[in-house]
């Protein structure tokens, strides 16, 4: 597909972004509704990312490793992720089409770079859904007084998959709306229940933050700080989900870039702030260090709002979980429509299919509610699978964020200069490589052994889970050559190159 192919620029009833898209190759008759708001695009970013579901997810191991100085991974990484999110503004100022990563890489690098960081994003996508709407399961369990077990936390999860999936086929302004809807309550929940732990349930000062109670004691502290830093490496990913509808949102080159960076301001503060009313709040440190205190966060929530406010706070973290799960799967239909559309995925022609009433890819959602589904069943069989394909998320998040990374430093290197209208300028190669370094440090951190006392399996399952992904691709890719199918752009970022170049 080529430019060649479109209606010239400037005929009547074609506006500015569809000659954008039809300049990068893609057909001007467009399918997506442009209907998302600036507002709601960072609502996508924002719910996607969740503080309330990172922070109340992993603020009891996170303290017991390292105690109140963990708060500080925080800042570092979402310093870290900034880089990123500036890197992917620039890149898709440059290429706004749908599915993000993927059509990046493919236009950066070439068909089989493209399809790898595809293929190891997607999976990372489904892992991660099925990974928050299984989080929700207790939290269910807790608001309808029920005790937490495999098969309520299994209803659960299903429940939240299901709920997430209908309302994505209500199409663009439903899932706008309801982002938006999930950003307020998520956002509000965090701030009144933060303002009501410092003024009323506070036992510690600012302080605390310096001091690591034995945590980490009998090791070097750094290493414990950089294991409980875990919880910041998880809470900043989402700010990509913007990109991913590019072709829903009106000036994408524009918008998207600062709809990225707001989404790492506002969640790296909601973040933030709650992480440190719940810090202050915890009467005894000791006793999550030593594990006396289990569930810090329900203890604390529970003292401060008694049973029937908790019910209000779990109801609104429920909101969290849900809205989550709901811009993951817009995410990850996007990817896999982008994907389906050029033909590189099995299945692309079901795929690729869309509904013309609600102008989304349904079957593409489905995909999005049914895979993770499937993996939420499947821990009734064995825990020890969901464990390695949720062991994959983050760092699958991560290997698709710096496939990117590299390649635009790659691109640059050969000569790309981007053309969007928000640009790095001479900071874009700086700025390139200390997202790239952010990155590779992160997944290291993530991989990092930590309990020789485990087993090698417990120790590397992080590492062992991605590879295996990697595997299955590569394999995938010399079997069935997904990359060469289809004729959407790729490769024509570097000057030196054939324009629409299918090589890699």
């Amino acid at each position: 597909m080529s430019a060649e192919m479109t209606r010239p620029a400037g005929e009547a009833g074609i506006d500015e972004d569809a000659e954008h898209l039809a300049s990068l190759g893609y057909s001007y008759d467009q399918q997506f509704k442009r209907e998302m708001t600036f507002w709601g695009n960072v609502s996508l970013g924002f719910t996607y990312l969740s503080p309330v579901v990172g922070i109340y997810s992993l603020f009891a191991a996170s303290l017991g490793i390292a105690g109140p100085p963990m708060f500080w991974s925080l800042i570092i990484v979402g310093g870290g992720q900034l880089l990123v999110a500036t890197v992917f503004g620039e890149v898709v100022s440059n290429y706004p089409v749908a599915g993000g990563v993927y059509p990046w890489s493919r236009r950066l690098w070439g068909r089989k770079w493209g399809w790898m960081n595809g293929w190891v994003y997607l999976c990372a996508l489904l892992a991660t859904i099925a990974s928050v709407a299984y989080g929700a399961g207790p939290f269910l369990s807790s608001l309808l007084g029920m005790e937490s077990s495999v098969n309520s936390v299994i209803l659960a999860a299903l429940g939240v998959i299901l709920l997430a999936t209908i309302l994505n086929l209500g199409g663009t302004k439903v899932l706008n709306k309801v982002a938006m809807l999930g950003l307020l309550a998520e956002l509000g929940g965090a701030l009144v229940v933060g303002f009501w732990l410092i003024v009323t349930a506070r036992h510690h000062d600012l302080s605390v933050l310096f001091q690591s109670f034995g945590a980490g004691e009998g090791s070097n502290y750094f290493i414990a700080f950089a294991a409980a830093g875990l919880i910041g490496i998880y809470q900043y990913y989402g700010f990509e989900a913007c990109g991913d509808v590019a072709e829903e949102v009106p000036s994408p080159g524009r918008t998207i870039p600062k709809a990225m960076r707001m989404t790492i301001y506002i969640g790296g503060f909601a973040a933030m702030f709650v992480c440190l009313s719940l810090i202050l709040a915890v009467p005894d440190f000791g006793a999550v260090i030593s594990g006396t205190d289990a569930d810090p966060v329900g203890n604390v929530l529970l003292a401060a709002f008694g049973p029937v406010g908790m019910k209000v706070v779990l109801a609104v973290v429920l909101i969290s979980f849900v809205s989550c799960v709901l811009s993951l799967q817009a995410a990850s239909s996007r990817l896999a429509y982008s994907m389906a559309r050029d033909g590189i995925l099995p299945a692309s022609k079901l795929l690729s299919k869309f509904s013309e009433s609600r102008h989304v890819p349904p079957y593409a959602l489905l995909l999005a509610g049914l895979v993770p589904a499937l993996i939420v069943i499947g821990s009734k069989v064995s825990e020890d699978a969901l464990v390695t394909i949720i062991s994959f998320a983050a760092m699958g998040m991560y290997m698709g964020f710096q496939m990117v990374v590299l390649a635009s430093l790659r691109a640059r290197l050969k000569g790309w200069r981007p053309r969007g209208a928000f640009q790095l300028g001479a900071w874009g190669i700086p700025v390139n490589v200390a997202a790239l370094a952010w990155g590779v440090l992160g997944m290291v951190n993530m991989a990092w052994p930590r309990t020789p006392e485990a087993g090698w399996f417990s120790n590397y399952i992080v590492l062992i889970s991605a590879v295996g992904v990697v595997v299955l691709g590569l394999v995938y890719m010399a079997w069935k050559k997904p990359y060469l199918k289809g004729d959407a752009p790729a490769g024509d970022a570097i000057p030196s190159g054939p324009r629409h170049s299918f090589s890699d």
